[in-house]
């Protein structure tokens, strides 16, 4: 949906992934330029040569060591790479700032994906841009099949923006905000990525409102 975006903003997008091009039939995949590779071993020369923004979805789930491999060292990996190559801009998509316990957060996910942030923010600090969604939802296709995560998440959302002044009061609460933090659509993510890309002025950390409302002042300049 990041690339779909991009080629509405009339951005080239060079995407690399392990599978490489998805197994869909949408036209749009056509005009991408999908590379197949492995973060940990890939040639930067193909991805990143004129590049000028870089942006990571990089994230996923297993034992705490592959958690803090995949969510942490592969985006610090890219980060790097990126500011060897020269490459600007920075936009790395994590995960929402929960009020779990510590016992929780300091599992490899959590902990891969914050210091996947502190060091883009080093080495990016005044055009690197983290953006923390929470649950993310739309269509997406699993082993050929369609998972309807739009038909969960889009109800859910209009329930949260329609009780917003009482549901915030409620997050203080330790761990409330694991049910009570709006989900954002995959479409608003990536029209706030391509805020990033398209804004210099534009750096730091995203929250979930954050990225509604650049998501919202996206679609106000396409009409």
């Amino acid at each position: 949906m990041v690339s779909l975006a991009q080629l509405s903003a009339n951005k080239q997008s060079p995407t690399e992934s392990r599978s490489g091009r998805p197994s869909l039939q949408d036209s749009w995949l056509d005009q991408v330029t999908w590379v197949t590779g492995d973060v940990f071993y890939l040639n930067w020369d193909e991805v990143l040569l004129g590049a000028t923004a870089v942006v990571s979805t990089i994230g996923g789930f297993g034992n705490e060591e592959q958690m803090k491999r995949i969510n942490g060292e592969a985006n610090v990996i890219s980060v790097n790479a990126a500011k060897d190559f020269g490459v600007p801009k920075f936009v790395l998509i994590t995960v929402h700032d929960y009020n779990l316990p510590p016992f929780v957060l300091s599992s490899g996910y959590f902990t891969g994906k914050r210091s996947a942030e502190a060091e883009l923010l080093s080495n990016y600090p005044n055009s690197g841009v983290v953006l923390r969604p929470g649950f993310i939802y739309g269509k997406r296709k699993v082993n050929g099949f369609e998972v309807p995560l739009d038909l969960v998440g889009e109800p859910l959302d209009k329930i949260y923006d329609a009780a917003e002044r009482f549901i915030r009061p409620l997050r203080s609460l330790p761990a409330s905000d694991l049910l009570l933090s709006p989900p954002v659509k995959v479409d608003d993510l990536a029209l706030a990525v391509i805020n990033a890309v398209k804004d210099d002025d534009i750096f730091g950390i995203f929250t979930i409102e954050q990225i509604k409302e650049a998501a919202a002042k996206m679609r106000a300049f396409s009409y």
